[in-house]
This record gives structure tokens, C-alpha cells and sequence, in this order.
């Protein structure tokens, strides 16, 4: 009992410091997001100036869904490193993460 609430304690580390970021393919826009998912980081090329509005709009929308994507994916990977493939927390942190975020399929044309 000691070790599993002591592998707890370190994931919930591991899970603060985690972010996930993401570039729109024609890398006008760099999101990155925190452990909660919530925007820290947006940088737009100065390019993104001879778009119309919507199309950065989409840009942003579709590059935030890809870092969560990728924070969902990191998240995924320390908790199964750190509880195993098989934890029901783990497992249940996991969900809790895709339902927070949306769990949306990124657009396969946005890198992580």
C-alpha cells in the first residue's frame, strides 16, 4: 500500500510539470498548453498577417486540439510508466485527462 500511494505521489509530480505543444503544418502557429490543458504559450509567424482572420482562427483551434493531443499522449505515457498498463487510478486518470480535453483526433496534418 505504501509503494502504490508513494508511485502516486510521483505521478501527480510528473503530472504538474507536464505540457503539450503543437505546430500547424505551414508553421504560422506554435501552441503550447499545460498539464490542465489551459493556453500558456501562442506564437503566431508573422506571416499569419496575409491570412484571413478565420483561417488563423482554424489554425489556433486545430494547433491547440494537437497539443492537447500531445499532452493527453504524455500523460499517458508517465502514467503507464509510472503505475503500469494495468492501474485502475492510472486508468482513471487517464480518462478523466480525455474527457477534460476533449479527447478530439487532432487534425493528422498538424505536428505534434
Amino acid at each position: 500500500m505504501a509503494d502504490r500511494a508513494a508511485r502516486a505521489r510521483t505521478l501527480s509530480t510528473q503530472v504538474q510539470a507536464l505540457t503539450g505543444s503543437a505546430t500547424s503544418p505551414d508553421r504560422s502557429v506554435q501552441v503550447t498548453v499545460d498539464s490542465s490543458g489551459l493556453l500558456i504559450d501562442l506564437r503566431l509567424d508573422e506571416r499569419i498577417r496575409q491570412h484571413p482572420s478565420a483561417q488563423t482562427a482554424r489554425h489556433i483551434m486545430d494547433t491547440t486540439r494537437a497539443a492537447h493531443a500531445d499532452l493527453l499522449k504524455r500523460l499517458t505515457e508517465a502514467t503507464t510508466e509510472t503505475l503500469g498498463d494495468s492501474d485502475p487510478t492510472g486508468r482513471a486518470v487517464i480518462d478523466s485527462y480525455q474527457r477534460r480535453l476533449g479527447a478530439q483526433e487532432s487534425r493528422p496534418d498538424v505536428q505534434r
